[in-house]
């Protein structure tokens, strides 16, 4: 059988005084991390898209590294494709992979040519999945490349577009359960607007729900029992997006009685495009019982569109371990490395590395996040500071039992108020004690 990727070995734990740059320095997948091993809790998994298909393009150049997995044939390739797939994620111990239907299989002539081909391409994922043990976290629709979407998918003017999309997401949903998928995710793609001079806000907000709604129903009867997601982002490709950001979309999904079928996939690049840290959108979305699956990846702030860089900033991931930790821990989601390397970055063994780097990273990060709940002053902190609602007056305000003139009169008795310290300074530097003393 070819190896697409020779020279790589399977990539092992060595611990973090390894000098080797092909193992694991903070990844060890049996080490137990409150109660669990780290695979457990971190469930990680492999992006299709980027690790599969990009090629290192750019809005002002091509590609630098070729992903035609030895063949110029479509389907070919795309069989290819995916034993190369398989390989790597053997390599580097990853459960779970996410795709797209047009990441595994090309786009035909016709949606009926396109859906043969995903009949033949799932097939020989199927069979890949029993011979390495792997699994599907979601699967999505590309809703956004063609230019069929080029006013949206769900949201579009046209009718036929937005029929020729509903067809489109039920096949590849069809592929998800045939696949064993345990999510199936919505991301806005096009689901926006550049100006609101051509806009029929309303309309379109409208049609998203009901095409959300079908999907929830059609799903539950062909017997996916998984989660669907709705993956927040403010802009790119559009100016203005419907899935803004964690709040917008869980309004969103309350508005349209929603609230009950979908949980978020919360991005970390798609938080900080929204003016949100990724720990903001994670407490926003697991405080308001949305908490679902994560991409992990991280942007530059220097930047102002989707970088999708490999996650490595330790004190963004022990943020997002901690809200994991808080919420229990993965469900049927899991951290998927919507991450690629960078253009210049353009050698087969640049990808293991982004990989390792961004395991290493969470292994590390699930570890501090850990030790700082374990410590508890940090929450304890918390908890001092709001500890007059639990007082006979808290209570009542929190049961709706208090009155404003009620309130009134407690205010007019008390005369000035004094307000604690928020003691952020120490609060900082107590973290980096716990990180890195």
């Amino acid at each position: 059988m070819t190896e697409f990727y020779p020279g790589i070995p399977r990539i092992a734990f060595e611990g973090k005084d390894t000098d080797n740059p092909l193992a694991f320095r903070y990844y060890d997948p049996d080490a137990l991390v409150a109660g669990k091993p780290m695979r457990d809790h971190l469930r990680f998994a492999m992006s299709y898209w980027h690790t599969m298909v990009a090629e290192g393009t750019d809005m002002f150049g091509s590609g630098t590294l070729k992903k035609k997995y030895g063949s110029a044939d479509a389907m070919e390739s795309a069989r290819n494709k995916a034993q190369a797939a398989f390989e790597l994620m053997d390599k580097l111990g990853i459960e779970f992979y996410c795709f797209h239907d047009r990441d595994i299989a090309p786009e035909g002539e016709t949606l009926a040519e396109s859906n043969a081909r995903l009949d033949e391409i799932s097939d020989l994922l199927l069979s890949l999945q029993k011979q390495y043990g792997k699994k599907v976290l979601w699967g999505t629709a590309n809703l956004f490349s063609n230019p069929r979407y080029a006013h949206g998918a769900g949201t579009a003017p046209d009718v036929d577009v937005f029929a020729f999309a509903a067809a489109q997401i039920k096949k590849a949903l069809e592929m998800t359960v045939k696949l064993g998928g345990q999510g199936y995710v919505f991301w806005g793609g096009r689901e926006g607007y550049e100006t609101l001079l051509n806009t029929n806000m309303g309309l379109e907000l409208d049609n998203l729900a009901r095409l959300m709604r079908m999907v929830v129903e059609y799903g539950r009867s062909i017997g996916f029992t998984g989660d669907f997601y709705v993956e927040p982002k403010p802009k790119e490709p559009t100016k203005h997006q419907y899935d803004f950001d964690a709040a917008t979309v869980i309004g969103f999904l309350r508005h349209y009685g929603l609230d009950k079928d979908f949980r978020l996939n919360v991005e970390a690049n798609h938080a900080t495009l929204a003016g949100h840290t990724f720990q903001h959108e994670l407490r926003l979305a697991r405080e308001s019982g949305f908490f679902g699956s994560i991409d992990a990846n991280q942007g530059d702030l220097l930047l102002g569109w989707d970088t999708d860089q490999f996650p490595t900033n330790l004190y963004d991931i022990v943020g997002c371990m901690t809200e994991v930790l808080k919420a229990g821990g993965f469900t049927r989601g899991g951290l998927n490395f919507d991450a690629k390397a960078r253009r210049a970055s353009n050698t087969q063994e640049d990808i293991f590395l982004g990989y390792i780097a961004g395991m290493d990273a969470f292994a590390l990060g699930l570890v501090l996040a850990d030790r700082i709940l374990q410590d508890g002053r940090m929450d304890r902190f918390v908890e001092e500071r709001y500890r007059s609602w639990q007082g006979d007056l808290g209570r009542r305000i929190r049961n709706g039992e208090a009155t404003l003139a009620e309130l009134e009169r407690h205010a007019l008795a008390m005369g000035d108020v004094a307000v604690g310290s928020g003691r952020q300074e120490f609060l900082e530097s107590l973290q980096n004690r716990l990180m890195f003393g």
